[in-house]
């Protein structure tokens, strides 16, 4: 089957990246300005109000975006750097607006939508390639089932690492009178132990999932490859923290820290192994 590449719609997906972008930049504004107010006065204001309504906007924008970079490669966008940043952003501002209804989390929206800005900014500005057809190794359903879920615990990651960051900002004392309006430490560390321990769920299937692709592609299970070890990396951290959470009562700073050595070695993996290792799973595209 002859699959027709059209770049021209590429182009209009990533105007409305790029629009995206801009989007989250003004809610980005919007919070900043809630948080410096938010030492005096503790209630949502209609900056924060607005914000969420422009970062709305602006997850919509992105996944129109997201969607014509598929139609226009005529499969799912997930064979590239690029197309990994586009819609790993879309599914951390997905997975955080919807846990707004789940728990109250807006004390976060400035890291999740900076993380997020940062993201898109990086796939424009660094990683964008022109459509290309996937190799071989990647035509199959796997690539869906693999990737997705992958992506989905990146998220749950990402909004978790707000937390700690908070957390440890508010344990050391820093800015106490804007500090003192966020949830208490217990608090802070309780949720994000929570998006750990769901992203933790979806990374372990990530892994499973990788080695069943993997014996389908390469007829075998494991192979050591660079990608393979950073992602058992990174689910032992997280599991080490679980476990020091839940069985040692391994909390506080020691549990934030390591939090956030897990979400480091998510990012290492996506940037450095992705540009400078080589490897079967190495798929940058540039």
């Amino acid at each position: 089957m002859n699959i027709v590449l059209n770049e021209p719609l590429s182009q209009i997906s990533l105007l409305f990246v790029s629009a995206a972008m801009g989007l989250l930049a003004v809610a980005l504004l919007m919070f900043a300005f809630q948080l410096a107010r938010l030492k005096d006065d503790p209630t949502e204001s209609r900056f924060e109000r607005y914000g969420f309504w422009v970062l709305g906007a602006g997850t919509l924008v992105l996944g129109i975006g997201v969607f014509l970079r598929g139609v226009a490669a005529q499969r799912v966008p997930w064979a590239n750097m690029y197309e990994f940043a586009i819609s790993g952003a879309l599914m951390i501002l997905t997975i955080y607006l919807i846990s707004l209804r789940v728990k109250d989390v807006r004390y976060v929206a400035t890291f999740v939508t900076g993380f997020a800005l940062v993201t898109i900014f990086a796939a424009v500005s660094l990683f964008y390639v022109e459509v290309k057809t996937l190799m071989p190794a990647l035509q199959s359903y796997w690539l869906v089932i693999h990737v997705v879920v992958a992506i989905m615990a990146t998220g749950f990651f990402a909004i978790a690492a707000g937390f700690h960051i908070f957390y440890l900002i508010k344990a050391a004392g820093v800015g106490r009178a804007l500090m003192d309006r966020f949830p208490d430490l217990r608090q802070l560390e309780r949720v994000a132990y929570r998006f750990n321990m769901v992203g933790f769920v979806a990374w372990s299937f990530t892994l499973i999932a990788g080695a069943i692709w993997a014996e389908r592609a390469w007829h075998r299970y494991w192979g050591w490859d660079t990608k393979e070890v950073w992602t058992f990396i990174i689910w032992v951290v997280y599991a080490g923290y679980l476990h020091a959470m839940a069985t040692r009562g391994w909390t506080g700073k020691r549990a934030a820290v390591l939090g956030l050595i897990g979400f480091g070695a998510v990012i290492f993996n996506f940037t450095i192994v992705n540009l400078f290792f080589k490897g079967l799973h190495v798929y940058s595209g540039l």
